[in-house]
């Protein structure tokens, strides 16, 4: 369990990833505001604050509670080389006790897309997510059309489970998605889809 006194912070090659602060609402609202029309088709529909001060400050809050608590740990993708922001993974529905199980979810701004952050991104936080925090199983979940997500999921390990029925309403719509699940110490082999 994460206690409120740790700092989380996952070091990678090219990026620290951590928690969001409230001095990154300007790089983060530029960003989304800037990458809407890449974002919009994959994600649920932004609230009317989504780019809101308030809107941001309240994400802050909720991210300080969820890492305090164990519930979730929602991480900004941060390079170092100039401390822009990147884009945002959170492993989130932390799920104790049999099932040692959470999700993981994720974005990237338009212009940071397909140069490989994402892919380090993730490959960190699985590894933080069984070494660190425990877990036997991470879930992700992705529109079927959405063949980079699916890309980089596979290239992280992740097996490919099966289709969910209207799993979330994306861009105003329920929407089935495509199952992944990366297991601690997986042997099932490579995925197997169609």
């Amino acid at each position: 369990m994460l206690s409120r006194r740790r700092k989380v912070r996952i070091e990678t090659e090219r990026m620290a990833l951590r928690p969001p602060q409230h001095s990154d609402y300007r790089q983060w609202s530029s960003l989304r505001r800037d990458s809407a029309d890449f974002l919009k088709p994959w994600e649920p529909t932004w609230a009317d604050d989504h780019l809101s001060r308030k809107g941001f400050t309240n994400r802050v809050y909720w991210a300080q509670r969820s890492i305090a608590g164990g519930s979730a740990l929602p991480l900004f993708l941060i390079r170092r080389k100039d401390d822009a922001l990147l884009g945002a993974i959170t492993i989130d529905n932390i799920r104790r006790g049999p099932s040692q199980a959470a999700t993981c979810g994720y974005w990237i701004g338009q212009p940071f897309a397909r140069h490989g952050y994402m892919r380090e991104a993730l490959l960190a936080v699985v590894h933080y997510g069984f070494s660190t925090l425990d877990l036997s199983r991470i879930e992700s979940a992705c529109l079927p059309e959405n063949l980079a997500s699916r890309g980089v999921l596979e290239k992280c390990g992740y097996k490919y489970e099966g289709v969910a029925q209207s799993y979330l309403q994306i861009n105003g719509r329920w929407r089935n998605h495509v199952l992944y699940a990366n297991l601690r110490g997986d042997r099932r082999g490579k995925s197997d889809i169609g």
